[in-house]
């Protein structure tokens, strides 16, 4: 495959970045999006050119790392991480718009590569349980109803990736935190911190400098792992819930 790329370069937060255009050729429709990228960044490095910089770590749609908008679109045409989108998703002779996170609360460090730490704190406001240290305990010590640890499942599934937030038409990030919230808030040992967690993490968020929520739904249709547009709702009833409770 022959490609046309047009990549964002910037040297970082405070510079002024632009779409350089780069032609490459002999890609394999079985190449990962990232394998192309790293295809790019050795023609660059061989004609002394500075590589692209761009997220990875996994690279097994598991980590979040992989954080680019692809043709308008975070991660890509598929619904999956960048690191598992494939070149036979494109054809021969595309031209391809490679660009990073947009959102004011990720700023831009190098090229492609986002500072995502707002999310960071955004855990440590309130994604975490009081328990006893010690032994573990039996893991048919606390029971979980089935519909709850479902419930539980399906919100940890959240991988922090930020696609919510680049999707977003106003930045917000409401999905990844509800995601967050509702995991623990469930399930029985997350108990002692169901008030707290919700405004604690919400007020974070806001203080982080992320969008209002609009209930656009571009968020969950972003998600790679599916976290559904009711997540929202769920934190949002917690949220009401403990403020009138006073935590």
């Amino acid at each position: 495959m022959r490609l046309t790329l047009r990549v964002w370069r910037q040297r970082d937060a405070g510079a002024d970045g632009a779409l350089s255009t780069y032609e490459i050729d002999g890609i394999s429709p079985d190449m990962s999006f990232l394998e192309m990228l790293d295809t790019l960044n050795e023609e660059l490095i061989l004609s002394g050119g500075d590589p692209v910089a761009f997220d990875h770590d996994c690279r097994e749609g598991i980590c979040g790392a992989c954080s680019l908008v692809i043709n308008g679109t975070a991660h890509g045409p598929e619904r999956t991480t960048t690191c598992q989108l494939h070149m036979r998703s494109f054809r021969d002779g595309d031209t391809i718009d490679i660009e990073p996170w947009r959102a004011a609360a990720f700023p831009v460090v190098k090229d492609l590569v986002v500072d995502r730490s707002a999310f960071d704190r955004i855990i440590q406001a309130g994604g975490y349980i009081t328990a006893p240290t010690g032994a573990a305990p039996e893991a048919h010590a606390t029971p979980v109803p089935k519909p709850d640890a479902d419930f539980a499942f399906e919100h940890a599934e959240c991988i922090g990736c930020g696609a919510c937030v680049a999707a977003c038409p106003n930045g917000s990030a409401m999905l990844f935190t509800s995601a967050k919230v509702n995991h623990l808030n469930v399930l029985p040992q997350g108990a002692p911190e169901r008030g707290s967690r919700v405004l604690d993490m919400v007020v974070q968020m806001d203080e982080e400098g992320f969008g209002g929520c609009t209930l656009a739904g571009e968020c969950a249709t972003a998600c790679p792992k599916g976290i559904p547009l009711f997540s929202i709702t769920a934190m949002n009833r917690e949220f009401l819930r403990a403020a009138r409770k006073g935590r």
